[in-house]
């Protein structure tokens, strides 16, 4: 029998910022959908050990794609666009145990 996970679901964001003019997820509003994810997981008391954390990362190598953001245990990849994005892939993945196909990026 395997013991449980410490969380139920790790989420990073990357937080990459390039001075070099490559495109990096910092510009591109990262810092506020990884702040409003935080924020509305805490609200719905989904944080905290046996749940869902979220967290900042260095860069994840995909900022071509970005922003992006990945979720484990399951390895599931995300771009997003803004809040209502975040909230979408709150309410259907890390609640609701499914994909947001339409903003999920290829594990490859």
């Amino acid at each position: 029998m395997s013991e449980p996970l410490y969380f139920q679901k790790h989420v990073f964001f990357c937080m990459n910022q390039r001075d070099d003019g490559r495109p990096c997820c910092t510009d591109h509003g990262a810092q506020a959908a990884q702040e409003h994810a935080k924020r509305r997981i805490k609200q719905m008391d989904m944080n905290g050990q046996g749940k869902i954390r979220i967290n900042k990362a260095g860069c994840l190598d995909r900022c071509d794609e970005g922003p992006v953001m990945v979720i484990y245990p399951q390895g599931t990849w995300y771009t997003f666009v803004d809040q209502t994005d975040i909230d979408e892939i709150i309410d259907v993945d890390l609640v609701g145990g499914g994909i947001v196909k339409r903003l999920q990026l290829p594990n490859t």
